[in-house]
């Protein structure tokens, strides 16, 4: 017989092809078939995804340095990672969209709520992926001093927080859903929490894997968060400027709603 996917000559007792080590499928799909491989492939304690999922919190060091000195099957990769961590928040986007009438965005009852903040959320729905994705590069370049000592280059602090903010965004997923399904008019104030859980483990992550310790490492964690701040506070700037150029908002918007 011959492989199916390089078309290499096979035994017929062989379970995977030893030439591009894809596996031997000899009966159609059913839906008991189906079901197993779906549990083997996500649900088996020897998969990488579990594997990786689990190390992540406890010894993030190992995944991260380990894939950037080689190691690429006993983890998953950060390209992968990442790419479950936007599917499953996809499935939050959908339901912000459903919820949005409900979130209260004027959170500290300043009576400040603009029509902006309502368009600034539906924007950031829209173009949620890709504005995850920018903020990797942005952590990455102010985290240029967390790791002085091992020299890391900016591709590869790139992946140390590709693997950091996707598996927050996983661990994250279910509260996420959680809130939006029974409380969706806290989701304002959850997200506050989120943020503040984010900066806790970025600040684990960056402990784990740096070499420096004591004042000279708080100090390098409080540049960090500054330099990370500075360029929030641009892209935040930026952003209306965005919407206002492609039309996504005009100048009355900005203003706070007339009140009753």
């Amino acid at each position: 017989m011959n492989c199916k996917n390089c078309d290499a000559r096979l035994r017929t007792d062989f379970l995977y092809c030893p030439a591009c080590g894809a596996k031997m499928i000899r009966n159609r799909i059913t839906s008991k078939n189906l079901w197993d491989d779906f549990l083997e492939g996500y649900f088996n304690l020897d998969n990488t995804f579990i594997k990786t999922f689990i190390h992540l919190f406890s010894k993030p060091e190992v995944v991260i340095e380990g894939y950037l000195q080689g190691v690429r099957r006993k983890y998953l990769n950060p390209i992968s990672y990442i790419g479950i961590a936007l599917t499953l928040s996809g499935i939050v986007v959908f339901l912000m969209a459903k919820s949005i009438d409900f979130m209260e965005f004027d959170i500290f009852e300043t009576g400040a709520q603009t029509v902006y903040q309502e368009k600034l959320m539906g924007f950031i729905l829209d173009y949620q992926a890709l504005i995850f994705m920018i903020y990797i590069p942005l952590i990455a370049i102010s985290s240029w001093l967390c790791f002085d000592k091992k020299k890391y280059n900016f591709a590869e602090r790139i992946i140390i927080f590709m693997y950091t903010l996707a598996h927050f965004s996983l661990f994250s997923f279910i509260p996420s859903i959680l809130v939006l399904l029974f409380i969706p008019e806290h989701y304002i104030n959850y997200s506050l929490v989120a943020s503040l859980a984010m900066i806790v483990y970025v600040s684990y992550v960056i402990i784990r894997i740096s070499s420096s310790n004591g004042i000279a490492l708080i100090s390098r964690l409080f540049l960090f968060y500054f330099i990370l701040a500075v360029l929030y506070l641009f892209t935040s700037i930026l952003t209306p400027v965005i919407m206002l150029l492609i039309g996504e908002i005009r100048i009355e918007d900005l203003l706070p709603s007339p009140q009753n």
